[in-house]
């Protein structure tokens, strides 16, 4: 069906723009005339043309006639650039083929009723999931305001992120090393616990050209953070974040913020920094995804609080053996099998010789 070919393009399209859209959704756009491709377009960066803008501006001829294949609901309002349905209505295109219809509940559907009532032919529903997919970050955050977290590790095949003497470099292979960092570039806030700072002393920056920075985030209920640590460094090329509790020493948060850095306080919960009430506040600050990239103790918090959305593994073809090496999830765990986290919509893939598999927490777990 040609409906789906010209879809997928638009999706391919769509990709491209990962990393630079975000708080926008990635879409991508092709037109069709006579039966051959004129125009492609997507959203290259936040702020700038929207993706059917792009695809007419690049068409080789009268886009007048012509369909347009486009992975979510052209726009209805005003925001950093004019409503692209409106654009479509007067350049006087023949049909518009949409993937999804935009989640906002405040405007879903507003743009396809507009194109209608213009007398423009709409299709909906063309690899509907596939976009759904390609912009779940964009769809959670637009529709609940709390950022979406994904959840990253790598492990030998026994379930090991180090040995029992706590070194872990490196598990998984270059590839999928690099593989991982592409996350920072694609998510707008990286997220680990106090004990990652005091035994690693990472950077958590994107070291991938054309990225910005992720938001680096760390949880630290009592402020034991050194003040010389890497992450509290460099606050204008990549800002941090401080999460703690009331009971936190003030003359140490007065020093953290002389740096540069904000400090926020939230409720506790067993002692600790309530995850859903910071994920909540980070939502309100504009953070709308986050990798979760700490240890054994967070992954295991992050899950019981049932904060994480998706989880991306690396399995490398080694096997570590210990009763004292550390597993990706720590803490108390589940006491029976039915309490299980589930994992859903799984894929697994080959990355050099170590297996990457990438799945969602099922609701309910």
């Amino acid at each position: 069906m040609m409906d789906i070919k010209y879809m997928e393009r638009a999706l391919e399209l769509a990709g491209k723009g990962r990393g630079f859209t975000s708080p926008n959704p990635m879409v991508g756009a092709v037109i069709v005339k006579d039966g051959k491709v004129i125009g492609e377009g997507y959203h290259e960066k936040v702020g700038e043309a929207h993706a059917e803008v792009n695809a007419i501006r690049s068409a080789t001829e009268s886009v007048e006639g012509a369909t347009m294949y486009v992975t979510l609901e052209p726009c209805s309002h005003y925001g950093k650039t004019p409503p692209c349905s409106n654009l479509i209505i007067e350049k006087k295109l023949k049909k518009v083929v949409v993937a999804a219809t935009d989640p906002n509940p405040l405007v879903s559907g507003r743009g396809l009723e507009r194109l209608r009532k213009a007398g423009i032919e709409v299709i909906e529903g063309v690899l509907e999931e596939k976009s759904n997919q390609l912009n779940e970050i964009f769809n959670q955050y637009i529709t609940t305001r709390m950022p979406f977290v994904l959840m990253k590790y790598a492990m030998s095949l026994d379930g090991k992120i180090a040995t029992a003497t706590g070194e872990s470099k490196w598990i998984s292979s270059e590839q999928s090393r690099e593989h991982a960092h592409q996350l920072r570039g694609y998510l707008s806030g990286i997220m680990v616990g106090i004990g990652t700072v005091l035994k690693d002393d990472p950077l958590l920056t994107c070291r991938i050209p054309g990225y910005t920075h992720p938001t680096r985030i760390v949880l630290d209920s009592e402020l034991r953070i050194p003040l010389e640590s890497n992450v509290l460094m460099n606050q204008d090329e990549a800002p941090t974040l401080v999460i703690t509790t009331e009971h936190a020493s003030m003359s140490m948060r007065n020093e953290i913020e002389k740096l540069g850095v904000d400090v926020l306080i939230v409720p506790e919960h067993n002692g600790k920094v309530d995850l859903k009430k910071a994920l909540a506040l980070l939502g309100e600050k504009g953070i709308d995804s986050i990798l979760l990239e700490g240890g054994g103790t967070l992954n295991a918090a992050a899950l019981e609080a049932g904060i994480v959305n998706k989880v991306n593994i690396y399995i490398a073809p080694k096997i570590i053996g210990g009763a004292n090496a550390i597993s990706p999830i720590m803490g108390r765990g589940v006491e029976t099998m039915k309490d299980a986290f589930a994992i859903t919509s799984m894929q697994v893939t080959q990355l050099n010789e170590d297996i990457f598999i990438e799945g969602y927490i099922m609701e309910g777990s």
